[in-house]
């Protein structure tokens, strides 16, 4: 396998892989940390003042469910999923435990998920997605819209796959050949060159389905991916300045995800003090 195990066509004319240098501006997540962490204690100190009786949290419109992204899994997007409850969602969680397999895999487990939710809550499902777990997310909306009411992807390169940093093609590549050797759950040269990653490439183009609200939200500073490739042209695009990991926790982002949400939302359906499922 080459330094660059994804094939040509997932990284079109006009998007480019970020710089060496650029996973630097990744060291931002640390900041951005740090403001979850003086918005959360302000928020207990305020919840701790408010008495037990009143703190049943009114649950708004459609579930969610967090989708992690490539080699993460859904303890990655647990602060976001507690922000999103404390807002009033019902959150769900992807039963993603590393986004490491077959996309195609990941995407059929993935709609077996929300269909559960689905039935279980009697609605569609919103779907908040983090860099590959967007791009899931909205090839799951083209082929199922009467699953999904609304997509929010933050920092997925939907119309340049490969167009990512050279530590991640290094990652895939070690998953190429791990799986070329016999370890199971892995994606293969199928997923990352082949017809598996042609037909998820063809999904992430597709128009979106009529009545299905699209959210992308892209950052300038992505260390990770190259920011325009984040950028559907169908979709609602939202910039934000974060990190490519701090997506998934800063504050500020957190907020544009809740709005994207609250615009898909109806009215309240019910009063739960439930944790994610």
């Amino acid at each position: 396998m080459s330094s660059h195990p994804l094939a040509d066509f997932l990284l079109p004319e006009g998007f480019e892989s970020p710089r060496v240098a650029a996973v630097l501006r990744e060291g931002s997540a640390v900041a951005e940390f740090g403001r979850y962490a003086l918005r959360a204690a302000g928020e207990r100190r305020t919840r701790r003042a408010t008495p037990y009786a009143d703190r049943g949290a009114t649950r708004l419109g459609d579930p969610v469910i967090l989708v992690p992204g490539f080699l993460a899994g859904d303890g990655s997007l647990a602060l976001l999923a507690r922000t999103l409850r404390a807002q009033g969602f019902r959150t769900y969680r992807s039963h993603i435990h590393a986004n490491v397999g077959c996309t195609l895999n990941a995407a059929a487990q993935l709609e077996a998920r929300l269909e559960s939710i689905a039935i279980q809550r009697d609605s569609r499902v919103q779907i908040v997605g983090h860099s590959l777990g967007g791009m899931l997310a909205r090839g799951i909306a083209v082929r199922r819209p009467d699953l999904v009411s609304n997509i929010v992807t933050m920092g997925s390169p939907m119309l340049a796959p490969g167009a990512h940093h050279r530590s991640l093609s290094a990652s895939v590549d070690m998953l190429v050949r791990l799986s070329r050797a016999g370890v199971p759950g892995l994606m293969s040269e199928e997923c990352v060159a082949g017809p598996c990653a042609r037909q998820s490439f063809a999904e992430c183009r597709e128009p979106m389905p009529r009545g299905v609200d699209f959210t992308a939200i892209y950052s300038r500073r992505d260390g990770i991916v190259d920011w325009k490739a984040c950028i559907d042209p169908v979709a609602a695009p939202v910039e934000v300045s974060a990190s490519h990991l701090g997506m998934a926790f800063d504050p500020r982002v957190a907020d544009v995800v809740t709005a994207a949400l609250l615009r898909s939302s109806s009215s309240a359906v019910e009063v739960d003090r439930g944790k994610s499922a």
